[in-house]
């Protein structure tokens, strides 16, 4: 107990003894202004104690980057075991670095609380989106989940914090009979598109539902032309610091041999020679090798964005023009409106439908007024004229997935089967995503006339 110079007390000393996880009794002190308050800071620090592990690696007191490092360490063994996909790993040390260490990494693990760490992920949600924020919860899920093995917490924080909810802008559909021939027919007589190798890369993601990495990781001794099967186990992925890798697919599911529609199975023996070693993938790059899926993503994009008139092209040659008198590069522009640059790059090659906003915000960019420029407006007007070839722009490469659901789908395929042929383990996943579910079912108004087979019904 200590006194100021007046004598009075100002701090009151409490002391117990407490075995340790070693076994060993030390003495544990807590001081207070009043005796309550100190008793009550000595039970927090007995408590605090006990929560210490037994084996000393982590305890309350220690940072929250303590536990993150452990949480690593132990996910990249579960990589080399080969039960979780290095892609992922790069994804959530990408999640880690730049929202949750700055987030929480100096906290300690006692301070991880519910509470706090709700506000966390919606501040994260706020500034980086919705799929971020899904992604830093799953990170800190995870290692919360090990503070409490470890025995360094008692209940997993993360539990009660809002499950963060995901709506997508597009939502996936499926494209139609009429979409998939115009489709084929755009491909075919596209330069880019056939340099590009895509007619044959879409018609076998089209006839197998296969995801694009799955589809570049193909070999040709996979693919069995006598009984018209493919064997998919693989998937391309490309590894900061590693490059581009072939790698077992993200489960058990993705492994599976699929049988091909006569129309795929025809134009991958067109493409097959004498001469073609039995280890090399279906769908090389140029120098032979595995092709990026990003790069090939892009390449689709392009293609399915094609030149749908020379309005178009002439409105892209002016604009381009007008950047290069600002002196600025497709980046610079791109950044100054916050744009991806592919989407600038896609206006000024005459590949996007213009839009009043989107030429005003560019002219607006490099100092024009376009109300007040009627040459240019004057283009624009012949630019955003519709086109056949604009059925096409909000194509992506899931779209194809989605297309062999439904076509399966209405073909009287199960949920069960459907999953199987795509590669997911979830028939949830496959049912939430792929199906529709608006389907008229006449089975069920049968069913429900003979079950109230009343006269005072009708």
């Amino acid at each position: 107990m200590k006194a100021n110079k007046n004598g009075k007390r100002v701090k009151h000393l409490t002391h117990a003894k407490f075995r340790d996880h070693d076994g060993k009794v030390r003495p544990v002190t807590a001081t207070g202004t009043t005796k309550t308050a100190a008793r009550t800071a000595l039970l927090t620090k007995l408590q605090n104690r006990a929560k210490t592990n037994y084996s000393g690696d982590l305890s309350t007191n220690h940072k929250v980057n303590n536990l993150l490092d452990l949480w690593e360490r132990r996910f990249e063994g579960l990589v080399a075991d080969g039960t979780r996909s290095p892609t992922s790993l790069e994804a959530y040390r990408r999640a880690l670095q730049n929202h949750v260490r700055p987030a929480i990494g100096e906290l300690h693990i006692g301070e991880a609380t519910t509470p706090r760490l709700d506000t966390v992920l919606f501040t994260i949600k706020d500034h980086a989106g919705a799929a971020t924020a899904r992604t830093c919860r799953a990170v800190i899920s995870g290692a919360m989940k090990l503070a409490v093995r470890y025995g360094a917490l008692t209940i997993n924080p993360v539990r009660e914090v809002d499950a963060i909810e995901i709506k997508p802008k597009n939502p996936p559909r499926a494209l139609t009979t009429e979409e998939v021939t115009l489709l084929n027919r755009s491909l075919t007589a596209d330069e880019h598109a056939v340099q590009a190798d895509l007619p044959d890369l879409v018609t076998f993601m089209l006839g197998t539902g296969v995801r694009i990495g799955e589809a570049l990781a193909v070999h040709w001794d996979q693919i069995d032309h006598a009984v018209g099967t493919v064997e998919i186990t693989h998937t391309i992925a490309r590894i900061p610091g590693k490059g581009l890798i072939r790698k077992t697919t993200k489960s058990r599911t993705g492994e599976r041999t699929l049988s091909l529609a006569t129309w795929a199975a025809t134009s991958l023996r067109a493409r097959h020679t004498g001469d073609t070693h039995p280890d090399t993938p279906v769908f090389p790059d140029t120098t032979g090798g595995y092709r990026d899926p990003s790069n090939t993503r892009r390449s689709l994009r392009t293609a399915l964005s094609p030149v749908a008139s020379t309005a178009r092209r002439e409105l892209g040659q002016t604009l381009r023009a007008l950047r290069r008198q600002k002196h600025l590069s497709r980046r610079q522009a791109a950044q100054t409106l916050g744009w991806p640059q592919t989407r600038l790059e896609l206006i000024e090659t005459g590949r996007l439908k213009p839009t009043h906003h989107l030429v005003s915000s560019l002219a607006k960019t490099y100092g024009i007024d376009l109300d007040n420029t009627s040459d240019l407006l004057a283009q624009l007007e012949d630019a955003a004229q519709p086109a056949e070839s604009d059925k096409l722009a909000w194509i992506r490469c899931h779209a194809f997935r989605k297309t062999t659901a439904t076509a399966l789908d209405q073909a009287g395929q199960t949920a069960r089967q459907i999953a199987d042929q795509l590669g997911q383990a979830k028939v949830s996943i496959t049912q939430d995503t792929y199906l529709h579910r608006q389907r008229a079912n006449p089975a069920a108004a049968q069913a429900l006339e003979h079950a109230f087979d009343d006269p005072d019904l009708r």
